[in-house]
């Protein structure tokens, strides 16, 4: 590499899929400890880069070289397919945690909302979003020098994000992300990548000077916001030392005032519960902790009536954390 603490370099890419040219002599490079965002519509190539990254995907042309000792985590929602079904959540963690101790790998999983008997679940019996929670706790018993997140927070709550967020600040290797949310993004990146038609631009600075940049308010809006041009006329601009073509042509239309004003509405009341249930979570965990507690006394391990309420109470929580899987859900597909 052109420097000792480059970690990556990303030199002349191109990639076709499907007859379409999804990257075309795409450069950059990434220092030691850079968080990088990339960002751009769906299809502009942000989940292809992340796997030639990762080495799931070959490029069609031009190279990608790594520092030395550099190895790689890739992370994206088919990973939840490689958990063993017939591991309770706690084998899961636990097995891929070698010198960890039970207090510890029992930390880790409460911090992603494994806590009381959600431990002792068997994976195959796992929503989507516990899937999710448990394989990014594995990716954090022992990260590797490159990390490679493909929209890491799906159905994540706000807690759970805040913990890998904190994880993610603390790491000292490299970190590239795809991702949509403005707000997991916030005070991480680095530097932003915009991608489109075939081509990367390199935009300094946080997320929000980014979306500053762009004019826009969030990074769905990339979805109706012009693409980048590789015409003459286009700026051309420097991505880590390489060349990356910019500068957007007006092409993509936009939603109508009034179907955005409808669609900022539907997002507003999914969000709103989605914030509802957390908080509903938070408090009906709070109050099997306070039970558990009365439980586990002399007086309280033979009363039948706080067996009972626990039932009741993790009963209550099971329902919640269906709903608020599926709403957190709804609102990811409605932000696409």
């Amino acid at each position: 590499l052109s420097k000792p603490d480059d970690a990556l370099q990303v030199s002349e890419i191109s990639c076709m899929l499907d007859g379409r040219q999804i990257l075309e002599e795409v450069s950059f490079s990434a220092r030691s400890g850079n968080i990088l965002a990339i960002a751009g519509p769906n299809g502009a190539g942000k989940s292809t880069l992340l796997k030639m990254i990762a080495g799931v995907l070959e490029p069609d042309a031009g190279t990608i070289k790594y520092g030395a000792h550099v190895s790689k985590t890739y992370f994206a929602q088919h990973q939840l397919e490689e958990l063993h079904p017939g591991n309770t959540v706690f084998e899961e963690l636990d097995g891929a945690a070698p010198g960890w101790s039970i207090s510890q790998v029992r930390t880790l999983l409460g911090a992603f909302l494994f806590q009381a008997d959600a431990v002792d679940k068997k994976v195959s019996v796992l929503s989507g979003g516990e899937k999710c929670r448990l394989a990014l706790a594995k990716m954090l018993v022992a990260p590797r020098p490159l990390l490679c997140l493909d929209e890491p927070t799906n159905h994540l709550d706000m807690r759970s994000k805040d913990v890998l967020k904190e994880a993610i600040r603390e790491f000292d290797g490299t970190v590239i992300l795809v991702s949509h949310d403005r707000d997991f993004l916030d005070g991480l990146a680095t530097k932003v990548y915009e991608f489109g038609g075939g081509l990367v631009k390199e935009h300094l600075g946080g997320i929000y000077d980014f979306l500053q940049k762009k004019q826009i308010e969030s990074l769905n809006d990339l979805q109706k916001s012009p693409s980048l041009s590789s015409s003459p006329s286009a700026e051309k601009t420097v991505a880590g030392g390489n060349a990356g073509a910019t500068v957007a042509q007006p092409s993509a239309a936009k939603l109508s005032y009034e179907e955005q004003k409808e669609l900022n509405k539907r997002l507003k009341k999914l969000e709103r519960r989605v914030a509802d249930c957390e908080a509903e979570i938070e408090q009906t965990e709070a109050a099997i902790s306070i039970l558990e507690a009365k439980m586990a006394t002399p007086e309280g391990a033979s009363d039948m009536a706080l067996y009972e309420q626990h039932q009741k109470l993790k009963a209550q929580l099971d329902s919640v954390m269906e709903e608020w899987d599926a709403v957190s859900c709804e609102l990811e597909e409605a932000r696409k």
